[in-house]
């Protein structure tokens, strides 16, 4: 569903910019989780506003990055960027919630580290989405934190709302500061609102369907499952990401990045699979 999400959002992205699409994912997102509201009202035990705001904020952070990357570099790539988020989850977990890492894990992370840096192959130089893909799983990793506390007291969909609705107040703000302020360096976050038209009503419905019911779902999985299992099945992300791409004209990684491709998977599933 991620990977499906991905490709609504760059035939989007053709024609509104990265913030505008961002606003419409979220905005269908609260509508479906709304109905099902209206079918089975929320069930939270509260308590912990101010992490569920951070939650929703540096998600929303991390996805402006991502949808970013979406429309500017190759699905499968930017979807790879993103899958770096378990790494960097392992170690704000150590960091915040004080979770124990043990030397399989920290093989792990430097493994993972090592593999993105061959990847983006830095010796040509950080790029703009180099940069944003590398937050987008920074701030992926931080959101997916946050949920390994905020399950204890919230409803799914409440934590998955908190995230929508700030995907949603977040992009109106800056799509109206936008017609004042003009930054190249900021297209990413900055930009007006322009009116979608024909197919691109198509598009919206797609990847805002897709998006939810992928959110939900993880969101749900590492609620009520082991990230040792949940975490190497997502994965799956990148073959598909790749498929679809292919269809869609991208360019396959060579193969000095497809090494750095493998070395992330595998030290996603090493640190999932560790205890």
């Amino acid at each position: 569903c991620f990977a499906t999400m991905g490709v609504f959002t760059k035939l989007l992205s053709s024609n509104l910019s990265s913030l505008e699409v961002v606003f419409f994912r979220n905005l269908i997102g609260i509508i479906l989780i709304y109905i099902s509201v209206l079918k089975s009202p929320l069930k939270n035990i509260g308590g912990k506003p101010l992490l569920l705001f951070f939650r929703g904020f540096i998600g929303f952070l991390a996805l402006l990055a991502f949808f970013y990357n979406i429309a500017n570099i190759p699905l499968a790539n930017a979807m790879i960027f993103s899958q770096t988020s378990p790494i960097f989850t392992a170690f704000f977990a150590y960091i915040f919630l004080k979770e124990k890492i043990g030397k399989i894990g920290w093989s792990a992370i430097f493994i993972g580290f090592f593999g993105l840096i061959l990847f983006i192959k830095p010796e040509i130089g950080f790029s703009k989405t180099d940069i944003l893909g590398i937050f987008s799983g920074l701030g992926g990793g931080l959101a997916y934190t946050s949920i390994r506390e905020l399950r204890k007291y919230y409803d799914t969909r409440s934590i998955v709302l908190s995230f929508m609705i700030v995907g949603t107040v977040f992009p109106i703000i800056l799509m109206g500061i936008a017609p004042f302020y003009q930054n190249p360096n900021l297209d990413f976050m900055l930009s007006p609102f322009i009116m979608p038209s024909g197919l691109d009503f198509v598009y919206i419905a797609g990847m805002g369907l897709f998006a939810t019911i992928a959110q939900v779902y993880m969101t749900k999985s590492y609620g009520v499952s082991k990230a040792g299992i949940v975490a190497p099945i997502s994965y799956a992300n990148i073959p598909f990401s790749m498929l679809f791409g292919w269809f869609l004209g991208d360019a396959f990684p060579d193969g000095v990045a497809f090494i750095g491709i493998f070395l992330i998977i595998f030290a996603g599933v090493l640190i999932s699979r560790s205890k």
